[in-house]
């Protein structure tokens, strides 16, 4: 039978206007910040995790760095099929869980330098990683500045005039002529101390030594020597470090660096941590080091990835937490979240509402 023409049809109506089922007691709805409202950075930065997207994922992201940062051993026993290492003493006097930070060079180039080098000036994190560009480009900065510039500029112009661009910032190359004259002499001598005591360099011993030579507070790697916090760069050769290795070796060949030395040394930190936690800013080498080396404990307790990469290739880079669970890389059950978003814009606030608290506290 038709429907009167004043009459909506029924299989339409039915369609558009189907009954929901009962919200759950516990569902949280949607809500934005109330600029009507006096607001500090820290309400403001609470109310992320209600306004939905990448917000809520920030949101997320705030809240399992605060559990990072503020889990202590009392409220947590050890199981009794932990190795002997996790009931000793010294091991248990940890406080904190361990937090392995991972990143791309781009962001030692761009200004969240300043912010990691908070991290590791105030002892935040129990290890770097990244790759050549992410030690050197630290360096560089103590010996020339880095500028803003422009995306679309033309790059056979500024080959031309001796300008390398980095997305929207520039290096001059002279800044890299500098890094050469400072590095080769500290070259010399490392090949020196190798040939007379009979040890190689890891690159971990080899970034710790640069640190302590640049004896600069504007140096992520001075306060990684200082508060001897170790830095693995397993790609270490990829980039200027490597160019001016390669140079050294025609003039003084000899040097060695040792890659096994340090797979074991950051292996054995995932492994022997009471509780570990991942914040890896980027993908590639620097991501897939620190997830391999939490496999070695089944997983890591706590995860958060920010990097715009996609997962549609199958590239690491781009993989979800969920991907790095069936591998044994992130504990099953555990907290994780990636912010898919450009690190440049979100690092320093989730730094602000989590590790930047304390110093504010003080």
């Amino acid at each position: 039978m038709e429907s009167s023409a004043n009459a909506a049809p029924a299989g339409a109506s039915a369609a558009v206007l189907k009954p929901s089922d009962p919200v759950p007691d516990e569902a949280v709805s949607v809500e934005g910040p109330n600029f009507d409202e006096p607001f500090t950075l820290e309400t403001l930065l609470s109310s992320y995790e209600r306004i939905g997207f990448q917000a809520h994922s920030l949101g997320q992201a705030i809240n399992v760095v605060n559990k990072m940062r503020k889990w202590r051993l009392s409220d947590e026993p050890v199981a009794e099929d932990e190795s002997e290492e996790l009931t000793d003493p010294a091991v248990r006097a940890q406080t904190r869980c361990n937090v392995f930070l991972g990143y791309t060079s781009n962001l030692i180039s761009s200004g969240l330098r300043e912010v990691i080098l908070h991290l590791v000036k105030h002892k935040h994190v129990a290890c770097l990683v990244t790759t050549a560009g992410g030690i050197e480009e630290d360096f560089i900065k103590c010996l020339g500045k880095t500028y803003l510039a422009d995306f679309n500029l033309d790059g056979a112009d500024l080959r031309r005039k001796g300008m390398n661009r980095i997305g929207n910032l520039i290096v001059p190359n002279d800044n890299y002529c500098k890094f050469e004259d400072w590095l080769m002499p500290i070259l010399d001598t490392m090949l020196a101390e190798q040939k007379e005591s009979g040890q190689v360099w890891t690159p971990s011993a080899f970034i710790r030594r640069l640190g302590k030579e640049i004896n600069n507070e504007d140096s992520v790697y001075y306060w990684a020597y200082k508060n001897d916090i170790p830095v693995f760069c397993p790609a270490l050769t990829d980039g200027s470090i490597g160019d001016m290795i390669y140079f050294h070796s025609f003039k003084s060949p000899g040097l060695i660096l040792d890659i096994v030395g340090d797979i074991r040394s950051l292996n054995e930190l995932a492994r022997k941590s009471i509780k570990a936690g991942m914040i890896i800013l980027g993908g590639g080498v620097c991501k897939h080091q620190i997830a391999n080396a939490m496999l070695i404990r089944n997983g890591a307790d706590y995860s958060v990835y920010i990097n715009t990469g996609q997962e549609f290739d199958g590239s690491d880079s781009g993989a979800r937490p969920d991907e790095a669970v069936s591998w044994g890389k992130i504990r099953a059950g555990s907290e994780s979240v990636k912010v898919f978003a450009d690190a440049t814009l979100v690092f320093p606030l989730l730094v602000a509402a989590t590790f930047a608290q304390e110093s504010r506290e003080r």
